[in-house]
């Protein structure tokens, strides 16, 4: 089997979770060097810093014949970040990859919502995937080396949750952080894109999930709910090979890859006045943009 990661050295955030730990053990497969970095908490992040998870993945990864070592702490400090990535360079000279994978969930209602909830949600998510990349972007706008960057978002980030708007705010932040990234660092040879998986792991044990009867991850090995199933475009967008795609949402569900579209222009409507008469408005958009299904469908031609 080829190693299309072979010599890649790569931090994995939330590298201890259900999608995080497959990430780690199938890029040190590949090749990579891998430095396994989490906090070892629970999914809500309440449980504080717990090593022995972590050391697991590692133990996994260096008894099948790879090279990691862990890192445990909190992405989103500052301090810890900037640490995690001189730890890579210190170590192993350089940074490759960086794939930030970790994240919490703390559902409710809007109108049931605590601040703290709110806050430490997207704190987790946002700053944590701001603060690894911003000292991760110092090292390869340094050294124009190139490197790969990935974040993970959702479907509650492109479409929205409804039982989930810190999460939600959150994933779509993510997107808007990784295309400022494919803009400011593609003259460095970086790219940057973010996936959006579909698999069962210990978020979708709890919660809105599992009250409705969701998939548990202790049953998903082997169908395609399987964690497994969202690896291989990972190593893809991770690769030499991965050079020509940036920007993007890759979905990966089951046994499907798919490509997402940023939000464009569907449709127009034009004042023949310098500025729109709001009485004039009120008369044309429920027939043009206010209508579900205005404009027409295009006719489709064999």
């Amino acid at each position: 089997m080829a190693k299309h990661l072979e010599g890649k050295v790569a931090i994995v955030t939330g590298g201890a979770g259900g999608m995080g730990s497959w990430i780690c053990k199938t890029f040190a497969a590949q090749g990579a060097t891998v430095i396994v970095a989490d906090t070892g908490a629970d999914v809500e992040g309440r449980m504080g810093m717990d090593p022995s998870r972590v050391d697991t993945v590692v133990a996994d990864i260096e008894k099948a014949g790879g090279t990691a070592i862990s890192s445990i702490g909190d992405v989103a400090n500052m301090d810890y970040a900037e640490s995690l990535i001189r730890l890579a360079l210190d170590t192993y000279g350089k940074l490759d990859i960086l794939v930030c994978a970790h994240g919490i969930l703390r559902e409710r209602m809007i109108f049931n919502m605590t601040e703290d909830e709110w806050d430490e949600v997207v704190r987790v998510h946002l700053k944590g995937c701001f603060a690894m990349t911003k000292f991760a972007s110092i090292y390869w706008r340094q050294s124009k080396l190139g490197g790969r960057l990935i974040y993970f978002t959702s479907s509650a980030g492109i479409r929205g949750g409804s039982g989930q708007p810190n999460y939600s705010a959150a994933h779509a932040g993510k997107i808007g952080l990784m295309l400022s990234c494919a803009n400011a660092l593609g003259r460095y040879g970086v790219t940057a894109n973010a996936i959006s998986p579909g698999a069962a792991t210990r978020m979708t044990d709890r919660g809105r999930n599992a009250a409705a009867g969701g998939t548990l991850s202790a049953t998903a090995a082997g169908t395609a709910m399987d964690p497994y199933n969202v690896i291989p475009p990972i190593v893809y967008l991770a690769s030499d090979k991965g050079a020509d795609i940036t920007g993007r949402v890759v979905g990966a569900t089951g046994y499907k890859i798919t490509m997402w579209r940023e939000p464009q222009w569907e449709a127009s409507i034009y004042s023949e006045t310098p500025t729109w008469n709001i009485d004039t408005l009120f008369e044309t958009m429920p027939t043009t943009l206010g209508a579900g299904n205005w404009p027409p469908t295009p006719p489709q031609f064999p």
